[in-house]
């Protein structure tokens, strides 16, 4: 039992640390795009950028149907099985479907571009820039498809690698068009990083052998019917969540303006920069991993606590540093301009927390295909959130944007932990129990440093409390993993990124 464990906690450490390397490359990245964005477009021009990206979003998450996170499941069940015909038909029938999709994407809101600008700005003056952002449509579906095949076949490395490049692309393209011109590029450079994810996404997803397999019309129909079952399912929640992140982004133009729209979307952004990795690796690795084993309840609940318990030591740190350190983050981020959403980002760290522990509990009803379920479930706490966002900002101004996705997620974890238990009679270890009891007050501690004591005090003693965090991650995860395997890991991240030859 003990060498299971081992062996568990490695691979979520090697698939969390694959995502990680990619991330802090990525966030290099990102921090010279974002900075040098910020610096040409200012709190209004980055606003901008996030209500064109909610609308992509929001779009692609309705013509999407769910089909990627459904062939995800599809293709590790299969994969499991060793059915490599399955795995081929059903990847065939993604790709014939993102196709259609993206298609009807496109077009849908090329011709509605009139309504989306007059319901996001209350006008059409941005009709253009929304018709040229209708092609990102289709290109985000065909990405999806192929990179659904290389998410299901736990392909880690080259999704950590599809990270970076998506990154680079990201940053390449749009410094030198805003550079030119302006916030007038903003549509056009988002166009171009969407096709450059087929290029890339097509790339590794090539790597991965796959029977030729012909597949007429009626064959197609009936291999859809599995994947639309659940995908029309994770489309809607989906939808829920990207719907309510759109309006939340609406309600603070109009009661706020733009430039408090680009406050609160750099403190969304910074909030998950650290965490971002964590969350994409429960996605990339841990979703097809729990699928594999889904029928075996006892197994299902021992990754789900493994993987909080490694989840919570890798964030610790981190986010215990992005609290005390805040308004340091916030100028190299952005700039001083922004320096008044260190009071959103705060709570929104808070919450942050909270995630890392929900969001495995809510992978178990994907991986087990509870779909009705999975939908309550986000119905109930999207609910919540706008309801909390709205009375947030109106009691408490723009601060309450952070407070309410805090307490949504204390919200969120007590409805998954009753769901889950529900399911699969499922309860938190031991060793989760005491990490949680070090970890809560040391981040109470660091978020209310500031309010009591001197900028020095709060930062000196949230710097000591960083660092000690560290040591005690650190120590953990050795004896979890085990020198030798975490010599396994290294080795296959170095081999990854190209640092030593495979």
């Amino acid at each position: 039992m003990a060498s299971s464990f081992g062996n568990s906690y490695g691979q979520i450490l090697k698939s969390s640390t694959l995502v990680g390397g990619s991330q802090i490359i990525s966030i290099a990245l990102r921090t010279i795009q974002v900075k040098v964005l910020a610096i040409l477009l200012g709190p209004v021009g980055i606003g901008l950028v996030g209500l064109y990206q909610s609308i992509i979003d929001l779009t692609s998450t309705i013509t999407g149907l769910g089909i990627r996170s459904s062939g995800v499941r599809q293709i590790a069940a299969a994969s499991a099985t060793a059915d490599q015909q399955k795995v081929a038909r059903t990847v065939l029938t993604i790709r014939r479907i993102a196709m259609g999709l993206g298609i009807v994407g496109m077009i849908l809101v090329f011709f509605g571009r009139n309504q989306i600008s007059r319901l996001t700005f209350g006008n059409t003056e941005r009709s253009n820039a929304i018709a040229i952002l209708s092609v990102t449509l289709l290109f985000i579906s065909i990405s999806s498809g192929q990179t659904a095949l290389v998410q299901g076949m736990r392909r880690i490395g080259d999704l950590a690698k599809l990270n970076v490049l998506g990154a680079f692309w990201g940053a390449a393209i749009s410094i030198p068009v805003i550079y030119f011109w302006g916030e007038k590029g903003i549509a056009p450079f988002l166009v171009v990083v969407s096709a450059m994810t087929i290029l890339t996404s097509w790339w590794y997803a090539r790597k991965i052998p796959i029977l030729k397999v012909n597949l007429p019309l009626r064959d197609i129909r009936d291999e859809a019917r599995g994947l639309l079952s659940l995908g029309m399912v994770l489309m809607a929640s989906a939808l829920m969540t990207t719907l309510v992140l759109y309006m939340i982004r609406v309600m603070v133009v109009q009661r706020f303006g733009l430039e408090a729209a680009g406050l609160y979307q750099s403190a969304a952004m910074i909030s998950n920069v650290y965490i971002g990795f964590i969350l994409g690796a429960m996605g990339m690795d841990f979703y097809p991993r729990l699928t594999a084993v889904s029928q075996d309840n006892a197994a299902c609940n021992r990754l789900v606590n493994e993987q909080a318990e490694i989840g919570l030591l890798i964030a610790a740190p981190g986010l215990i540093a992005t609290l005390t350190f805040a308004p340091l983050v916030i100028k190299l981020f952005y700039s001083k301009m922004f320096i008044p959403a260190y009071d959103i980002l705060q709570w929104q760290i808070l919450g942050t927390f909270l995630r890392v522990v929900s969001w495995p509990l809510g992978f178990t009803l994907l991986a087990k295909s509870k779909g009705k379920m999975f939908f309550c479930t986000e119905l109930g706490a999207n609910a919540v959130h706008i309801v909390l966002f709205w009375f947030g900002i109106i009691i408490f101004g723009l601060k309450g944007a952070g407070m309410a996705f805090f307490v949504l997620y204390i919200f969120y974890l007590f409805l998954m932990m009753y769901v889950i238990k529900k399911l699969t009679g499922f309860g938190w270890s031991d060793s989760n129990r005491r990490l949680a009891v070090i970890i809560a007050p040391a981040a109470g501690t660091v978020f209310l440093l500031p309010r009591f004591f001197p900028p020095s005090v709060s930062m000196a003693s949230g710097t000591a409390l960083t660092i000690g965090m560290g040591i005690y991650s650190l120590k953990k995860l050795h004896g979890m993993v085990g020198s030798p395997n975490l010599s396994a890991v290294f080795k296959e991240i170095k081999q990854t990124f190209g640092f030593t030859k495979v």
